[in-house]
């Protein structure tokens, strides 16, 4: 792993770190504001809200500044956005404090992931899934922290500043080992601030949807499910979430080799199918030892699907912002509407049969796994040297 790789990773490590300490304090947000499930639950959907709205604009930024220089911005608004919501003095002030705390997170994933196509390519080797893999590290490490300062009582305004700053440190120093790109150059159009994706990233976005949906999906209803259906106690519901987080982020670290040597379509279709057989497991479990392990599959075959997709978009866009910018509206989507859609089909039939809906989902997946196979490059003008 050489300099830029690390800092690429530490990069996303960061952004995982950020969002997971959040993830913990909703419930002192709550507490404070004195709000209800419905108010609290429009609250939640601003950060989804905020980051469609602002993606596109990424990539206009990292067009015109290069993928090092934006993601070095974006990433400290990011760091700084993250105490927004817990100073908010009222419901109001709350919902425009997570749109934009969701707008740094969308631009901010949407160019880091584009750089590290950048970094991938220059490298010449897979390195996307480990990178979500960091994140995934550092999301969990945030979490985890979280989980003490909660415990300990400690003031959430306290918690995220301290957060705040650290992360912010950290993630200036690792943006300055970040790979230097330049501009795209007038040879490349600036994407448009909203333009329907071309066909080639709507169809490697299908694909991603396909994956956020059984991930969205399993992570939101993974505790309730074994509690409803398979009478697993509340530590068991917890562990239940974490088992499944865990075997997503081992897997990503460990994915850039199996993709390496075996190609993205192959893993796709591998990944949909174990992914597949991991929801059948969940539909007929009724103790929690079954349960968890189609939980476990779950997380397994799922974990590579939105790397990959992000790097096939990034490789196929007119750049890799407007590539990953691209697909990232698709995924973001399918985040948003998947744990209402499950949570619908659960109250409408059962819960074992809205996990059979992710299991056609993911059998889908599957065969449309070939949209992620690389194009010859075209010719194209020379590029500025990259050092």
């Amino acid at each position: 792993m050489n300099s830029h790789h690390r800092s690429i990773g530490l990069v996303f490590a960061v952004h995982g770190m950020v969002a997971g300490s959040m993830s913990t304090r909703i419930p002192w947000i709550q507490d404070q504001l004195d709000l209800g499930p419905g108010t609290l639950g429009l609250a939640l959907l601003c950060p989804s809200i905020g980051a469609f709205l602002a993606m596109p604009t990424a990539s206009r930024l990292a067009h015109r500044f290069g993928t090092r220089a934006t993601s070095r911005l974006l990433i400290a608004l990011w760091c700084a956005g993250v105490l927004l919501p817990a100073l908010s003095p009222a419901p109001g002030w709350l919902f425009a404090a997570f749109l934009l705390y969701g707008a740094a997170a969308g631009m901010s994933d949407v160019v880091m992931n584009a750089h590290g196509v950048v970094v991938e390519k220059h490298l010449g080797r897979p390195i996307i899934s480990g990178l979500h893999g960091m994140w995934a590290v550092g999301s969990l490490a945030g979490g985890g922290l979280g989980v003490l300062a909660a415990q300990f009582g400690l003031d959430a305004r306290l918690h995220l500043a301290a957060v705040s700053v650290v992360m912010l440190g950290v993630g200036v120093l690792a943006g300055r080992g970040l790979l230097a790109d330049g501009p795209a150059g007038a040879h490349v159009p600036a994407p448009r601030r909203f333009a329907l994706p071309t066909r080639a990233i709507a169809a490697i976005g299908v694909v991603g949807f396909c994956g956020t949906f059984a991930e969205g999906a399993s992570a939101n209803w993974a505790a309730v499910y074994v509690t409803e259906v398979a009478s697993a106690g509340p530590g068991m519901a917890a562990a239940t979430y974490t088992i499944f987080m865990l075997f997503m982020a081992s897997t990503r670290l460990a994915g850039d080799r199996i993709v390496q040597r075996f190609g993205p379509v192959t893993v796709v279709r591998l990944s949909g199918a174990t992914a597949a057989i991991g929801a059948l497991l969940v539909v007929v479990a009724r103790t929690p030892a079954l349960a968890i392990a189609g939980f476990s599959l779950l997380g397994l075959g799922v974990a590579v699907v939105v790397p990959l997709v992000f790097a096939a978009a990034g490789r196929t866009g007119a750049t890799p912002g407007e590539g990953v910018a691209g697909v990232a509206t698709i995924t973001y989507l399918s985040g948003l509407t998947a744990p209402a859609i499950t949570g619908w089909a659960a109250g409408a039939f059962s819960y074992p049969a809205a996990f059979t809906l992710v299991a056609v989902i993911l059998v889908a997946m599957s065969a449309l796994a070939g949209a992620l196979r690389p194009k010859p490059a075209p010719a194209q003008t020379p590029e500025p040297a990259l050092r």
